[in-house]
């Protein structure tokens, strides 16, 4: 009896995380509806739902674009055939009606206009070479971030665009840079493959790209059609009794007071959770039949409770939305954000927060389809210029398909890329690599001081520490400080030394 009481629970469990697999970012299987067929050409292009707010975006705040900007740069080392790369990414863009998508109003509502096949990319020339070696890192980086925050016009310019840095006769770095209307995180991952595939078919191997069975407008055309009645009005439903009475606005202490209208600045500070810590979360969330993002979502929004004097978190995180197997090799904006409720009201242990997180987010993950600016819209919290709907913080723990750039003759790495513009006061960013978890916190320049995010990623690494240390533990105990910090708030500073309480913590923060 107790075995098959085992084997159920494990059942459950691998069940459990098949499902969330999924919807964090590998595709399930494709649902039971036809498949997406091609859409008339002859009307009206709609831009799909996730487009549509970002065009209303750039509409009300161009100062929003830069936020909404995807860079990124690849260091080449050795020796690459300029005519090849050009062609390589000419034919990705004719591949990609997305990425010859530009955005122009017909009777005042916007409609996609997609370009001929023969457009390209731009790919601008830039020669380094005759500059002393010294100057050329800082060369590099001044373009790099001109390049990251150039506007785009939605309506006339390629919304994808490239410079070749030439640094020397075998190095050089490629710059790429996309708006988020027409890419997300997983298509890059596309495009970085279909880049290597390209590139070697031309240098005279064989590898050939399959064709598309649709485009990016035949799936704009289908969302809308397949989210209208019972499936829209379901999901809607749900997600208004899970946020009924969740605050609007988490009020974390600040620098600066929030402005009347955010400017979208902001910077980054790196995070390190080492192999230990890793490996004690991964053991927390298997104990309790949750996954490493579950775990980190509890002691994320722990954390921001903590700070802002809340017992009630939403926190946002993103999902690849691929659910359907003709959008799985597609470039385009199909990622969707989720608004995720983490409540402290019962003062909860570990092991009761784990379970709420759990229960929570794979019900998110079950309604997923309905996109962020339908919920909103069912919601209808009080909007504001100078904070984001819904929730001012997001989690991601990337686990989009990373593309492996493989080019004859070539080595090839990421260059990094600083962020300069925000969409949220705070966004921790987190991906595995060797057994740990590297990332950043992207912040809101117009409310924190670098220092201040540096001093919230301690916390988040001390509470997580404490976290996987007791499952019993209640998280309004658990502590912020660490030892050395806590040495020297109630030691050094203090003339008579004193035990240290949570609230004594909390204003020392």
């Amino acid at each position: 009896m107790n075995n098959d009481k085992q084997t159920l629970q494990q059942l459950k469990r691998a069940v459990m995380l098949q499902r969330l697999q999924q919807s964090q970012g590998q595709r399930a299987a494709a649902p039971a509806e036809a498949p997406i067929a091609a859409c008339d050409r002859d009307a009206p292009l709609a831009l799909s739902f996730a487009q549509q707010r970002l065009w209303f975006l750039d509409q009300l705040d161009h100062a929003a674009g830069a936020a909404y900007h995807m860079p990124a740069a690849l260091h080449l080392h050795g020796r690459l055939d300029q005519a090849l790369l050009q062609q390589a990414l000419n034919r990705i863009v004719a591949r990609h009606e997305s990425l010859r998508t530009r955005f122009v109003k017909v009777d005042g509502a916007p409609v996609q206009q997609i370009d001929g096949t023969d457009i390209g990319l731009p790919l601008a020339i830039s020669d380094l070479s005759d500059l002393p070696v010294q100057q050329r890192a800082g060369a590099v980086q001044q373009l790099s971030d001109a390049e990251a925050v150039r506007p785009f016009d939605l309506a006339n310019d390629p919304l994808i665009r490239g410079q070749l840095l030439r640094l020397g006769a075998e190095e050089h770095v490629l710059l790429l840079t996309q708006h988020h209307i027409v890419s997300d995180g997983w298509s890059l991952g596309v495009l970085v493959r279909e880049l290597s595939a390209l590139y070697c078919s031309l240098h005279g191997a064989t590898d050939r790209l399959p064709p598309l069975p649709i485009q990016y407008a035949d799936y704009a055309a289908w969302q809308r059609q397949w989210l209208q009645g019972e499936l829209s009005q379901t999901q809607a439903a749900w997600w208004r009794q899970q946020l009924a009475g969740a605050s609007a606005l988490l009020e974390l202490p600040t620098d600066r007071v929030r402005p009347v209208r955010q400017s979208y600045a902001g910077g980054s500070v790196p995070l390190l959770l080492d192999t230990t810590l890793t490996t004690a979360l991964k053991a927390l969330a298997q104990r309790h039949g949750a996954t490493l993002f579950m775990t980190l979502l509890a002691g994320w929004a722990t954390l921001l409770g903590r700070l802002a004097g809340q017992d009630d978190v939403v926190v946002g995180t993103p999902v690849a939305n691929r659910r359907r197997a003709e959008v799985e090799g597609l470039i385009g904006f199909f990622v969707n954000t989720l608004a995720l409720r983490v409540r402290f009201e019962r003062d909860p242990t570990v092991a009761e927060l784990l379970a709420q997180v759990k229960a929570h987010t794979l019900g998110a993950y079950d309604h997923q389809d309905l996109p962020f600016e339908q919920v909103v819209e069912a919601l209808q919290p009080a909007r504001s210029m100078s904070h984001s709907p819904l929730f001012q913080v997001l989690l991601t723990l990337d686990n989009a398909p990373a593309g492996a750039l493989q080019l004859p003759g070539l080595t090839i790495t990421a260059a990094e890329t600083r962020q300069h513009s925000a969409q949220f006061d705070l966004a921790l960013s987190l991906t595995e690599s060797e057994g740990q978890l590297i990332g950043s916190l992207r912040y809101a320049s117009d409310l924190f001081d670098r220092a201040s995010v540096e001093r919230i990623g301690g916390h988040f690494t001390t509470l997580l520490r404490t976290l996987v240390a007791d499952d019993h533990a209640r998280v309004a105990s658990l502590p912020l400080l660490s030892p050395d910090q806590r040495q020297a708030l109630l030691h050094d500073f203090n003339a008579a030394p004193a035990p240290a309480t949570a609230a004594e913590e909390q204003g020392a923060l």
